[in-house]
């Protein structure tokens, strides 16, 4: 029944488990792909500017950050988050959830921000490290000499040859951080209350409702062999030599 799309019926929420995802499916993709989204930008850009100031304060500052991105917990910093950002400010909601069509996409983003910044800070540190180290790599190569000897501009030569080849490795650690993602979507949801398939999740699993556990674990087991499987396009399109 699976093949043709059938999960089963939910005991609790008596309806198709299909359906109950669908649902829920809204908050979690919003929330990971703006997450992933983050920690893209910020891992590249932060490991790129620790690479071209090898060895520096600005190298040493950004490398402590990751560091403690990667050993914080997600649900330690969105707690920390709540104590010390959403209740001061009182701009950014404690917790809860409204769609895009009910309060727009401003709206929308005020209740995302914190989860995605406590979501995705830890994948942020590990991309930054990853293209810190491939960067430094990329830099000794010869054809980098070449360019910088014939007076190429510094970024030019940073952005346009060291990064192409360098983001490479990293591609595959961001392949890796939508599963991180998705399973910290878990925690995150259920501290910020929103109302996504990791807080469907646990109320699955508290109310042993088990055709809709496996409908979800299904659900994210796709989800994460089709992004290996777009990384692995991803790959061709950056190395044209993975095509031969």
């Amino acid at each position: 029944n699976i093949i043709h799309g059938n999960f089963g019926n939910s005991v609790f929420l008596r309806m198709p488990v299909t359906q109950a995802i669908i649902m829920h499916l809204g908050p979690t993709l919003y929330l990971t792909l703006l997450a992933l989204s983050m920690s893209v930008v910020l891992g590249i850009i932060s490991g790129v500017i620790a690479s071209s100031h090898h060895n520096s304060i600005i190298d040493q500052l950004i490398m402590v950050v990751t560091s403690l991105g990667v050993a914080i917990p997600n649900f330690w910093l969105a707690l920390m988050l709540v104590l010390v950002v959403a209740l001061p400010v009182n701009f950014f909601p404690v917790a809860g959830y409204e769609p895009i069509t009910d309060a727009g996409l401003l709206g929308t983003l005020r209740y995302l921000i914190l989860p995605a910044v406590a979501l995705g800070f830890g994948q942020a540190a590990s991309i930054a490290r990853m293209t810190r180290a491939n960067m430094l790599e990329v830099l000794q190569n010869d054809y980098i000499r070449t360019a910088r000897a014939k007076g190429v501009p510094p970024n030019k030569v940073i952005f346009k040859h060291a990064l192409k080849n360098a983001v490479i490795p990293t591609v595959t650690v961001i392949g890796l951080s939508f599963a991180n993602l998705m399973g910290g979507a878990v925690v995150t949801e259920q501290i910020f209350n929103i109302p996504g398939i990791g807080r469907l999740l646990v109320t699955a699993v508290l109310r042993r409702d088990y055709e809709l556990i496996s409908g979800i674990v299904l659900y994210i087991s796709a989800a994460y062999v089709m992004i290996n499987l777009l990384i692995d396009i991803i790959y061709a399109y950056l190395d044209p030599r993975i095509k031969l």
